[in-house]
């Protein structure tokens, strides 16, 4: 069943009696109305479109469940519910609050704040191409098995959104906007934790970004490794350190069992499982990462990354934001890699020697890494807020 063309004005300040005994979002003062603007007919999130390069290895790494397919108002219920303010305890945060599309869905703040102003524990990740992370695990630590399984704990969390799952089904459940949209994504109107968490995650699986001037220059070649005839010549230089002297490429586009053997891939760029790069020593004073959520002395230290993919929209960088510049994280791996009794092999000879690489190869591979920015994800309607406040 599908929702009919509308535009939505809900109330932001309205009868205080709405939702009392249901622990429901308090509204910001100053606000008075908060309109919703969905097209016709739903935007299209399912069946996207690939290139061939990112076609032929996406099912290798997809990680969406048989049980919650992207579906186009499923995802549009999910935008919806990214966007809403009413999901945090005191109705002032959203997920895009620390998820910014501008920013490919992460905070240019190190530590974002949550609906009380107090600061997270750790820098916000970018939510690019998550569908295509091949263990299917999230946050730093790896702490949640699955996207749907991700989506619901920052709403829960105190220091985020601070709101009570149970309450907020019930005040979804009353709130007019989410009836309608429930029934066009499940069938029925019934408001569920497990139906928010699986629209939640379809909208998130479905920030797909692959239309960057790197994918158009790998369009254009037979391999990843021939000069892009769309890239400058220092640009090109920088991509032959990545996939050269630098050994980017070894950890950001790790080689696939592709049923003939293993192969590299020029798709995701982003590390196949958790790592130690050598940013902290080897202390139980630093963050453990995977290792803090285990409690195994093996994993201590080691933290999912993000794609690079529109890393130059990113920053800050690493799970706690202390790099400010690509330049910055161009220059740890330098010089500058710690010893650690969990660093990642490949890094080994980085610590032990540096990769000393000269000015003009640095530069050049920062300006590579520039060409995997996607200008038209970060302003594709379909990921952008519905909402609209009105005074």
């Amino acid at each position: 069943m599908r929702i009919p063309a509308f535009t939505i004005i809900l109330c932001l300040i309205i009868d205080p009696a709405f939702g009392q005994g249901l622990g429901q979002a308090t509204r910001p003062a100053g606000a008075t109305q908060r309109k919703l603007i969905l097209p016709s007919a739903p935007l299209r999130y399912a069946g996207q479109v690939l290139p061939d390069h990112i076609k032929a290895v996406s099912s290798l790494f997809d990680n969406t469940p048989d049980s919650n397919p992207i579906t186009n108002d499923g995802a549009t219920l999910g935008r919806v519910l990214f966007y809403d303010p009413t999901l945090s305890a005191n109705g002032s945060t959203s997920c895009a609050s620390c998820h910014s599309q501008s920013t490919a869905f992460t905070d240019d703040r190190r530590f974002s704040k949550g609906f009380e102003g107090r600061e997270v524990d750790r820098n916000s990740m970018s939510l690019v191409n998550l569908r295509y992370y091949r263990t299917g695990k999230f946050f730093w630590d790896e702490r949640a098995a699955s996207l749907e399984d991700q989506v619901l704990m920052p709403i829960e969390n105190p220091v985020e959104m601070g709101h009570h799952l149970p309450s907020l089904v019930a005040q979804l459940q009353q709130d007019p906007i989410y009836p309608p949209l429930f029934r066009s994504a499940f069938g029925t109107s019934n408001v569920t934790e497990q139906r928010l968490a699986r629209a939640l995650a379809q909208f998130i699986r479905s920030i797909v970004s692959v239309r960057s001037r790197y994918d158009l220059g790998r369009a254009e070649v037979n391999s990843v490794l021939d000069p892009f005839p769309n890239f400058s010549e220092q640009e090109n230089y920088g991509k032959q350190q990545f996939f050269g002297r630098a050994k980017c490429s070894e950890c950001h586009l790790p080689e696939i069992e592709n049923g003939r053997g293993a192969a590299r891939q020029s798709a995701f760029f982003q590390l196949e499982k958790p790592l130690v790069n050598g940013i902290d020593s080897d202390s139980a004073d630093v963050d453990g990462g995977v290792g803090a959520s285990t409690g195994r002395t093996e994993d201590w230290g080691r933290f999912k990354a993000t794609s690079l993919r529109n890393i130059e929209l990113t920053a800050p960088y690493m799970h706690d934001g202390r790099f400010r510049t690509l330049d910055q994280v161009i220059e740890h791996y330098n010089w500058s890699v710690k010893p650690h009794r969990n660093l990642d092999s490949r890094l080994k000879d980085f610590a032990a020697n540096g990769l000393a690489l000269p000015e003009v190869e640095k530069v050049a591979l920062a300006e590579f890494l520039k060409t995997l920015t996607d200008h038209k994800f970060i302003n594709d309607p379909k990921f952008s807020n519905p909402f609209v406040l009105v005074k």
